[in-house]
């Protein structure tokens, strides 16, 4: 069985990740384990800090290494708040001081053209030195609601809802979040992917 490394220390990826690539005989590990700090995240798009992130990580581990780097974008503010989704409100910004700042930056929209989506972008590096990424997408279509709905979820889910279900991603259950979501989509690209090189 072949180590990959994943850029995350948060068990619920590692287990998600874990399970989908199961076919493919990876054992995912955290890059905690290896005392891999945090990447600075310096680039201007997804593509660019998942690359610094899965970098950063075989660097530390001397192995494969697996990033992704997600966020909302939102039509009406121009594909903000982006790749600063974590940090839309500051910093050291909390879920709900993000929900907050974006329903404020929408409070003049109608509900018509709050059209919105989630994009994870995920990128496999066989080394550090890696010429040619693995890079796998995914998006998920929604838009952004007036009220906050559902508990499950974080981030933005409780204000992300998708008209094809009827609810905010924060009312799913964790198996269907898995199915319809964004990082869902790009697990799922990745697993093609990964299958062509791993034959």
């Amino acid at each position: 069985m072949r180590q990959v490394v994943l850029a995350s220390g948060n068990p619920g990826k590692i287990k998600e990740f874990s399970e989908l690539l199961a076919p493919l005989d990876l054992e995912i590990l955290p890059q905690s384990l290896f005392d891999t700090p945090e990447a600075e995240e310096t680039g201007l798009s997804f593509v660019e800090n998942a690359i610094l992130k899965a970098r950063n990580a075989a660097e530390h581990s001397q192995r494969p290494a697996l990033a992704d780097d997600s966020g909302l974008e939102v039509d009406a503010l121009n594909g903000a708040p982006g790749i600063y989704s974590a940090r839309y409100a500051g910093e050291h910004a909390t879920d709900a001081l993000n929900n907050q700042k974006l329903l404020e930056a929408l409070q003049n929209t109608p509900p018509h053209k709050r059209t919105a989506r989630f994009r994870c972008v995920l990128v496999y590096l066989r080394h550090t030195h890696d010429p040619s990424p693995v890079i796998a997408e995914g998006t998920w279509e929604g838009r952004i609601n007036q009220t906050l709905e559902g508990e499950q979820g974080f981030g933005y889910d409780p204000l992300f809802y998708i008209p094809a279900l009827r609810c905010t991603a924060a009312q799913l259950l964790s198996a269907d979040k898995r199915q319809y979501s964004h990082r869902g989509q790009a697990l799922q690209d990745l697993l093609r992917n990964l299958e062509k090189i791993t034959r």
